[in-house]
């Protein structure tokens, strides 16, 4: 007999997505931290993006498969919770190693680790949502996710200065090392990453395998059966035809051009894409479909309408982050503290600045996680998402205009609540439109629309510096706002699944 998801009360949610504390607390020590970490081990400031790749590759190949693996596991520790455990636990011993790493290339590796571990956590947190919330408490899931991601970010992002400032830690180090103010700072994240998400694994108890098929059926009742679609061999073989083809011409145009390393990247992709269709193509001939490869690309094809359009959404907005998380060090340090020395005390200062910085948007991103449901409840999702990214856009624009270091703090209140907003809104907008049993699986192909254009930037924002701005990183942060401002125009064109709720439902 089927029946309805029970609400959860206030601590029951907040105790589920304490954990995502934990993995801020890491994710942002990342992307407060490993430019300069990087800086410091020797790498250019146009290598930086080719050395971030590690973030998004992962991100792509890992969180599909954790995806698909998490809504077909069930054990004493339940379905989500044992990739939430032992991802932290691999996290947190990459985070000790990170600010030890003796040369560029066994950071660069570590990034690689952590990265993945970090995946292997965070995927199936946002399929946590839901599997435990009813469709009307979902969007106050990701609003809890983005709080506590905000929170955890605060600290995070700010520990060095912190030290340096409150504890007399030093900020700066022998050409080679890393400071001991940036060293203890990954100490601490790797408890609290460990802590935080120790809690959610201790303190949630999820639902059986039983249990979340009569929810489903009592979901299905009121919705349009899914129905699972194929596509026959000849179409996967003439994916492969094309995409290799597209790929295979610029890779010859790069070779021939002798055209910046990082574009091999970008015909790289092209061609992996089409050999992932060619395999495909082979399984589906032999009727050997029965596998997690096969379902996870059988299902990136067949896409529900809202997440497809929410592609487009994605795409620009993480380009923007990843140009922002690259960039801001660089930026900030030469074109606000005037040093590209990375044994300077004006370099280091500005680079301490920047952890001020990333701690404050994220503090903001905090403070609009408990104001976006009431925008939405006056304006709605896709509204409340565009006005959003209209403020970050303006925020890392503004970098360029403002002189003072010190005022760069009022940029950050318009990307904190993009952050909160990427981070809530567009997850709202998907998790009706899902199956509930393949709840993980398409949140991590979702992850797809974060991770490519990632890899793009990585691709691409070296060469346009180099070339395009002439070395000055601080208009790869303008580049982003540019990108964020069609980020959320293209918000307007997503199907609105809280369109028919009153105002109070759609908090």
């Amino acid at each position: 007999m089927s029946q309805q998801k029970p609400n959860l009360s206030f601590w029951q949610i907040w105790n589920m997505c304490f954990g995502f504390l934990g993995i801020q607390f890491g994710f942002a020590l990342q992307n407060a931290n490993v430019s300069r970490i990087f800086q410091t081990l020797g790498a250019e400031i146009d290598d930086l993006p080719i050395l971030w790749v590690a973030a998004p590759l992962t991100g792509l190949i890992v969180q599909p498969i954790i995806g698909y693996l998490s809504d077909n596991t069930w054990n004493k520790l339940g379905r989500r919770r044992p990739y939430f455990l032992y991802g932290a636990i691999i996290t947190s011993l990459a985070i000790i190693v990170m600010p030890n790493a003796p040369v560029l290339w066994i950071a660069a590796g570590t990034l690689w680790i952590m990265d993945a571990s970090i995946n292997i956590t965070m995927e199936p947190f946002r399929a946590f949502v839901g599997d435990m919330l009813p469709e009307k408490q979902r969007p106050t899931g990701y609003a809890f996710q983005s709080f506590f991601i905000g929170i955890g970010a605060i600290v995070a992002s700010a520990l060095p200065w912190m030290l340096t400032n409150w504890f007399d830690v030093a900020n700066v180090a022998p050409e080679g090392q890393i400071s001991d103010s940036v060293t203890y700072s990954f100490y601490a994240g790797a408890v609290v990453l460990l802590a935080a998400v120790g809690w959610t694994v201790y303190r949630t108890k999820e639902y059986s395998p039983e249990q979340l098929a009569a929810f489903e059926a009592a979901e299905d009742a009121s919705k349009t059966a899914y129905v699972e679609k194929h596509r026959t061999a000849n179409q996967y073989f003439s994916g492969f035809a094309i995409w290799t083809l597209i790929g295979g011409a610029f890779l010859a145009f790069i070779y021939s051009n002798q055209l910046d390393k990082e574009l091999y990247l970008v015909a790289a992709g092209l061609i992996a894409f089409g050999l992932i269709e060619l395999f495909t193509a082979l399984m589906v001939k032999r009727q050997a479909i029965s596998n997690g490869f096969y379902q996870v690309v059988n299902d990136l094809f067949h896409m529900p309408k809202t997440m497809k359009q929410l592609a487009v959404t994605q795409f620009f907005s993480w380009f923007a982050l990843f140009a922002m998380w690259i960039y801001t060090t660089s930026a900030v340090t030469a074109f606000h503290f005037g040093s590209t020395d990375t044994t300077s005390q004006l370099y280091n200062d500005g680079a301490d600045w920047v952890g001020v910085l990333f701690a404050s948007y994220n503090g903001f991103a905090a403070i609009a996680a408990i104001l976006i449901p009431v925008m939405v409840s006056k304006m709605g999702l896709r509204v409340s998402h565009l006005v959003n990214m209209l403020l970050g856009a303006a925020g890392l624009i503004s970098f360029i205009f403002i002189e003072n270091p010190d005022y760069l703090l009022l940029s950050m209140v318009g990307v904190g609540f993009a952050w909160a907003s990427i981070l809530s809104l567009p997850y709202a907008l998907l998790s009706n439109s899902l199956p509930a049993h393949k709840m993980g699986v398409y949140m991590g192909i979702f992850n797809f629309f974060i991770v490519i254009p990632q890899l793009l930037a990585a691709s691409i924002l070296g060469v346009l510096v180099r070339y395009l701005f002439e070395g000055q990183t601080i208009y790869a942060l303008a580049l982003g706002g540019a990108s964020m401002i069609i980020a959320g125009i293209s918000t307007l064109f997503v199907s609105d699944p809280y369109s028919s709720t009153t105002p109070s439902q759609q908090q």
